[in-house]
């Protein structure tokens, strides 16, 4: 693609790395093909060749981005089912990004917006007040009918029926391994997730000390800064992620780490391109070090193979791969093979790279084509006649959770029942 950016904009980083970006994309149109939001609405502009030629125009420009460049935009989920599609190694997730901090700060809202995502940033990425916020919404369920705004019933329909119990293992420690210590890691307990299951960080620290690991909760570590990073506000999400940054090289020049592990694979995505969100930042360096350091529990999983997966029974597991987890991190054998060598039978649904349409915030800003996915999907799902549906990201879970007819629950918590832990409660 050919553009025609001003020198004094290519001295911007942001913006040589936009160009750079733009250059790649050679117009074919496979990205058409997977992309979830094309595939419902049928718009060329609601498809990554459609925005790319949107996100080209407003910042070639310069220009305030009008409402139809922000809608356009505002419907991708960052899927990056693109990614995984395109021939000519197109990198749609940092072109998005950066469109998305332009509109961030060029581009004003109407107040419904600006207030609804100003709260969300406020809420989601902060556990204590996210389970304050789930317990507001558990009293008001009952009158969602009265919302004014579609965006808000989705809200008070995704929180879950029970608020699950504060966790201890969530704070700053060192759990040791079982037996002889194979690897020293740090785990990322999130911040979503620490209100919305509990469960999913304590049987992942079950499974891995169980199988030789050393894991620390490091003291300061906490949002990846995903949830904001993906609304544009780049200064909440980049001092997130500094924290995490600063946390972790403290333990990996104290005692050391192996690996950073994360079980949300919406976060991994994120932690994985810190090198890059943090380029030209004083923190470059570190941050490289601990992108580089990233891994999902998966992938270690596999490295340390399952000991004594006798435990479970052998069920129906139907596998959803996140797309983050996928696309993303491109990873997609490691959880079906730990799944499969733990005794399950794993079923995978029709169109597997198509997203669930949770995408982080996005069925709460975009509930009507969320809803939309989110139906396609419990349908491929619930074709495979599975007992019980696994993931790894717990947006993944609530979007399917919500809907579907079995129960679903995160891969950590199978392969921790597997190999000795307790029956994950939701069976």
């Amino acid at each position: 693609m050919q553009t025609s950016f001003a020198e004094d904009q290519l001295r911007d980083a942001g913006t040589a790395r936009a160009n750079k970006i733009l250059r790649a994309c050679v117009h074919c149109g496979f990205c058409t093909a997977t992309c979830p939001t094309y595939q419902v609405l049928g718009d060329e502009l609601d498809s990554p060749r459609g925005r790319i030629y949107l996100m080209k125009e407003m910042l070639e420009t310069g220009r305030t981005p009008d409402a139809k460049t922000v809608k356009h935009i505002d419907r991708c989920l960052s899927c990056l089912s693109c990614m995984s599609t395109c021939p000519s190694g197109v990198h749609y997730m940092h072109l998005v990004d950066h469109a998305r901090a332009y509109i961030e700060e060029h581009y004003q809202r109407p107040w419904h917006d600006r207030a609804l995502r100003w709260m969300l940033a406020r809420i989601l990425p902060h556990p204590g007040r996210f389970r304050l916020a789930l317990l507001g919404a558990k009293i008001a369920r009952p009158f969602k009918g009265l919302m004014p705004d579609a965006r808000l019933k989705a809200m008070l329909e995704m929180a879950p029926r029970q608020i699950p119990p504060v966790s201890r293992n969530d704070d700053p420690q060192v759990f040791p391994a079982t037996g002889p210590r194979r690897m020293r890691v740090a785990l990322m307990t999130g911040c979503a997730q620490k209100a919305l299951n509990t469960e999913i960080n304590d049987a992942t620290i079950r499974l891995l000390t169980r199988h030789g690991c050393e894991v620390v909760v490091a003291s300061g570590a906490g949002c990846c800064g995903a949830l904001t990073h993906h609304m544009g506000k780049q200064s909440e999400s980049h001092a997130s992620a500094a924290a995490n940054i600063r946390a972790w090289t403290a333990e990996i020049a104290g005692a050391g780490l192996d690996a950073i592990l994360i079980n949300t694979s919406g976060c991994g995505t994120t932690v994985k391109d810190y090198g890059a969100m943090f380029e030209g930042d004083p923190l470059e360096a570190e941050a490289a070090r601990v992108a580089g350091l990233a891994r999902d529990v998966s992938e270690v999983m596999e490295i340390l193979g399952l000991t004594d997966p006798q435990h479970a029974a052998p069920l129906r597991v139907a596998y959803h791969a996140a797309c983050s987890l996928q696309h993303g991190q491109q990873i997609k054998d490691a959880p079906k093979s730990l799944l499969k060598a733990a005794g399950f039978t794993v079923a995978e649904p029709r169109d597997a790279h198509l997203c669930c349409g949770s995408a982080g915030t996005y069925n709460l800003l975009q509930p009507e084509i969320s809803g939309q996915l989110k139906a396609r999907k419990l349908d491929t799902l619930a074709a495979t006649a599975p007992q019980v549906i696994a993931a790894g990201n717990i947006g993944c879970m609530m979007q399917i959770g919500s809907g579907a007819q079995v129960p679903v629950v995160h891969t950590v918590q199978l392969l921790d029942w597997a190999t000795g832990g307790p029956k994950p409660a939701e069976l």
